[in-house]
């Protein structure tokens, strides 16, 4: 299991691929799988085994230029190369690393265990690699949600094996009963795709509160991003540009407020108590793991209905989706009459860990002994 040389598994705050490895990877071991894990020193989940190069997380490095953090990955892919060598004990790679993963798999020839790597992202990225993609045969795919494959270039489809959905340890759990509160919140990195610019026009437009939630590039807190306000990579920082130019300047700290980066159970109870979680989306979210959080935690969702939002949320009952930004902000107010049990209920029967490891399986038995 790659997991990648940027996090540990679990990370300590944000981080979506690690968070996703932290709740499949017991289960699988649940369910009799052993688990060698290639990630970072720093990673604490139990394990048969472990890779590493990197003792803590690289996640600083990889917005910096090019020729600074070019090596992280590589790096970190060689070392999973090196253990793989002489060992006949793998029965199948299941790698999470964005496009340097799928080359590696693709790379280690034909005696090598299959390989499965699950597409976390965008796969609009990197057309001159997905469109020419060739597995040998002994390399396959899935995504994160059906919206996500249908976007795929065909070479990368003709790989595909299907999609899971992602899960989060919150469903399994027990619920947080807590009340609401008023405000909106808008969980998740603060870049343009986010929409947290749109959410903070439309919470000053139609009078309603609304909290922002998640780093700034790798600032995770507003004293944080102060302290590097001189720094000039901060300024070479695309999402601390965003912030600046689009975001902050809507932040009043009483209608709008950033609250950073919040983990554990300050960011459980802050979810929980939203009024909504809003998802003013400007790209086709793949897999949505803060859409899953907040059904788990009885927390209505709003938003742009684009990506894998159609898929998680059923429109009058788990939440409330438009095609139209200008909409969105009146769906805010609507969203009153979802019952957040509802959310609850579909998040326990939908969206556990132990349903995603269950599918995970199902994709290596199929790999693993094909028709």
């Amino acid at each position: 299991m790659n997991a990648g040389p940027w996090l540990p598994v679990p990370p300590a705050g944000y981080g979506g691929i690690e968070n996703i490895v932290a709740a499949l990877v017991p289960e699988l071991r649940r369910l009799g799988v052993e688990v060698v894990l290639a990630s970072v020193g720093e990673s604490t989940i139990e394990t048969e085994e472990r890779i590493s190069v990197f003792e803590k997380g690289q996640f600083a490095a990889i917005q910096r230029p090019y020729n600074q953090a070019v090596g992280v990955v590589q790096a970190h892919q060689h070392a999973v190369v090196r253990a793989l060598r002489g060992r006949d004990d793998i029965d199948l790679i299941h790698d999470h690393v964005e496009a340097a993963g799928l080359v590696t798999l693709a790379t280690l020839g034909a005696d090598a265990p299959p390989g499965l790597q699950t597409l976390h992202w965008d796969l609009h990225k990197h057309p001159e690699l997905y469109s020419r993609f060739d597995g040998g045969g002994r390399v396959h795919v899935n995504g994160v949600s059906a919206a996500q494959l249908a976007r795929a270039p065909q070479a990368l489809r003709d790989h595909a094996i299907g999609h899971v959905h992602l899960a989060t340890p919150l469903a399994a759990e027990p619920p947080i009963d807590v009340a609401k509160d008023e405000y909106a919140l808008v969980l998740g990195r603060i870049n343009p795709g986010k929409g947290q610019d749109l959410a903070a026009r439309l919470a000053h437009r139609h009078g309603f509160d609304l909290v922002l939630a998640g780093p700034v590039g790798p600032y995770q807190s507003p004293e944080e991003l102060a302290a590097a306000e001189s720094d000039p990579a901060a300024a070479l920082n695309p999402d601390v540009r965003f912030w600046r130019d689009e975001v902050a300047p809507h932040v009043d700290g009483v209608r709008v407020r950033w609250a950073g980066t919040v983990t554990g159970r300050e960011r459980d109870l802050l979810v929980a108590r939203a009024r909504v979680a809003l998802f003013p989306l400007r790209w086709e979210e793949p897999g949505g793991t803060a859409v899953v959080e907040s059904l788990a935690l009885g927390t209505p969702v709003v938003g742009i209905a684009r990506g894998c939002l159609p898929e998680l949320i059923e429109h009058g009952r788990t939440g409330l989706l438009t095609s139209s930004e200008e909409d969105l902000g009146e769906l805010v107010g609507k969203a009153v009459a979802i019952d957040p049990r509802a959310c609850r209920a579909e998040a326990e029967r939908r969206f556990t860990p132990a349903v995603m490891a269950e599918a995970y399986l199902a994709l290596y038995e199929q790999i693993r002994n094909p028709a």
